[in-house]
């Protein structure tokens, strides 16, 4: 009896090696998601009031974690009865985090200007919200930051799952569900710090000692920038994480990634810098061509479609 005790003791041990070393793959795998996922829901909960602002950071980390455990069975499903679905929908998500990569960067070329200018005037609007009107608003973008997260969160699931399709079922579950945990709480607890900087900076600016004011002068200059550099971080992502995807699941490319790194690493002196950052090139160039792919079928689709067939 004791023995069995003494062995089953030794295989969970070994499950939990086993599913930590998993979990710390996939997190590297995820990890590009996450800049972009923080920035854009930073960016969608802000514009409410100081007390409001943790309330609503809250809320849609909820909404995040009830999207979790939606996309987490699907994908056990998918997993126990449709392995060979899990590539062709990686490539998918993967071809989509591409798109909207790509598209983020024309909208901000073609549209940046008049889309301050836009966003100034809404701001403006807002002072003569009623108290009424101003919940509603708060609900509909709190409904929309958790559709957004949706999609994220699928992207996550999705790399999850690619980087533990070859353990068994149980270890998959475990790491899928401590991912999602792990990026939910993670994530949301990063928009709270962020979305509060300016507030820190507020309080730190207002204190006694000469010093605080000193950093919270630095805060408050710092957290535009701030913004910024987490929005161009996860527009990055989005094409390395998505590209990966896409040069992962197709075989025909693999040896291209290779030939590319081996001609990188016979450059004299900085051969193994430039070794290490071919496959991340070739990633980066695959998803800026499938994102633009997508862009302009998507175009193509909305100008036949939407609008009705151009006359002949």
């Amino acid at each position: 009896m004791a023995g069995s005790f003494l062995a089953l003791l030794d295989d969970i041990s070994l499950l939990a090696d086993d599913v930590s070393l998993m979990a710390k793959m996939a997190a590297k795998k995820t990890a590009g998601v996450v800049g972009d996922d923080i920035a854009l829901n930073a960016h969608q909960v802000t514009g409410f009031s100081p007390s409001r602002e943790l309330p609503v950071v809250l809320a849609v980390a909820k909404g995040s974690a009830l999207n979790k455990a939606i996309l987490v069975p699907i994908a056990l499903l998918l997993i126990a009865f449709a392995p060979w679905a899990l590539t062709p929908l990686l490539m998918l998500g993967g071809a989509y985090l591409s798109f909207e990569g790509v598209e983020k960067i024309f909208h901000s070329l073609l549209h940046g200007a008049s889309e301050n200018d836009t966003r100034r005037a809404q701001l403006l609007e807002k002072l003569r919200y009623s108290p009424a009107q101003l919940i509603e608003l708060e609900r509909e973008k709190i409904k929309g930051a958790i559709r957004t997260d949706f999609v994220l969160s699928a992207e996550i699931v999705a790399i999850t799952v690619g980087a533990v399709q070859d353990a068994d079922f149980m270890q998959q579950a475990v790491v899928l569900v401590a991912i999602s945990i792990l990026f939910t709480i993670g994530v949301y607890a990063v928009v709270a710090g962020v979305v509060k900087l300016d507030d820190l900076g507020i309080h730190l600016a207002a204190s006694g000692s000469r010093i605080w004011r000193a950093a919270g002068r630095l805060i408050l200059r710092a957290a535009p920038y701030l913004m910024k550099g987490l929005s161009i971080v996860g527009t990055l992502a989005m094409f390395l994480v998505g590209g990966g995807i896409i040069t992962h699941g197709l075989p025909a490319l693999h040896p291209l990634i290779e030939s590319v790194t081996d001609a990188a690493l016979g450059v004299p002196g900085i051969g193994p810098v430039l070794a290490w950052v071919a496959p991340w090139a070739v990633n980066l160039a695959a998803g800026v061509v499938v994102g633009t792919l997508v862009l302009v079928l998507v175009k193509l689709y909305a100008t036949l479609f939407r609008k009705g067939v151009p006359a002949q």
